[in-house]
């Protein structure tokens, strides 16, 4: 059974329902599935997903540029998977928009790859956890850890040292595939290939999602009905740590207050509703 979302569209996907397990945002799911030996169901199910989406005559000028990014960032990721093998590839996952966009594509990919015959049970990604998580972060990616079948190794430890480590861990590792946009810090003169700089681990930075904006980034994940994290709903657009990480005061409702009590309170729009790209990190303190 493939992934539903709360709000149903008009688009229909066949297969057997199994029980439905509640997704942090309303969203409903399979229940992971136990003891399989290859990822290639799930990957399957989604690349349906996104085909599904790539062939379907969309409406409106910002799904025709989701679509136009979907079939960028795949040909970025087809080009990684046919340089590298699957134990030489990772994932950096923390449950954020981007790189959830991002795994559900991997995933997407798998299916036409050169490694379909030899796809593993788990896909190897790696977790960089904040020095304050929020707790609805740390359940979504626990939630999808299990969902999309993640080898999924977790790090509380800054990000330089937490890739040497993981890095020295998975030995066979030579690319990540990373969800970072051209407006996040430090993106702006990014490729879809990049080594680290000098200081850094050694491996090839992927970012098949480079050139995506902010509201293609929301409308390819409502369109296909890919659950994400509560916290998106409450106005927050960009996920750090608690200490660092407010509601968006563009989303602020009338009458709310800028406290993260008021999130709860309904008193900020969800941040789909965003459009500007430059107002994406005003939730943040830096």
């Amino acid at each position: 059974m493939p992934l539903r979302a709360p709000e149903a569209t008009d688009d229909k996907i066949g297969g057997n329902e199994k029980a439905l397990k509640p997704l942090t945002n309303g969203a409903t799911i399979t229940s992971p599935r136990q003891n399989v030996e290859s990822i290639l169901p799930i990957c399957q199910e989604l690349a349906d997903k996104v085909n599904a989406f790539l062939e379907k005559e969309v409406d409106t000028p910002l799904l025709r540029r989701a679509q136009e990014q979907t079939r960028v960032a795949l040909g970025v990721i087809s080009t990684a998977l046919e340089m590298y093998s699957l134990d030489e590839i990772s994932l950096s996952y923390n449950g954020g928009k981007d790189c959830l966009v991002l795994l559900i594509l991997l995933l997407a990919a798998l299916p036409t790859s050169p490694h379909t015959s030899s796809l593993p049970a788990r896909l190897q990604s790696v977790y960089i956890i904040s020095p304050h998580p929020f707790s609805e972060v740390s359940s979504f990616v626990e939630t999808t850890t299990d969902t999309y079948q993640l080898d999924l190794a977790h790090y509380s430890l800054p990000m330089k040292e937490a890739f040497r480590v993981y890095l020295e861990e998975h030995k066979r590792v030579k690319a990540i595939l990373v969800g970072t946009r051209r407006t996040d810090p430090h993106g702006e003169c990014l490729t879809h290939f990049d080594r680290t700089d000098h200081g850094w681990p050694d491996f090839m930075r992927v970012h098949p999602v480079i050139d995506w904006h902010y509201a293609e980034i929301w409308a390819f994940i409502r369109h296909l009905q890919i659950p994400y994290c509560v916290l998106y709903d409450q106005g927050y657009t960009s996920l750090g740590g608690t200490t660092d990480t407010h509601p968006n005061p563009a989303l602020k409702s009338p009458n709310g207050s800028e406290g993260g009590s008021d999130a709860k309170q309904g008193k900020f729009r969800p941040a789909y509703e965003l459009i500007e790209d430059k107002a994406e990190r005003l939730g943040r303190d830096w």
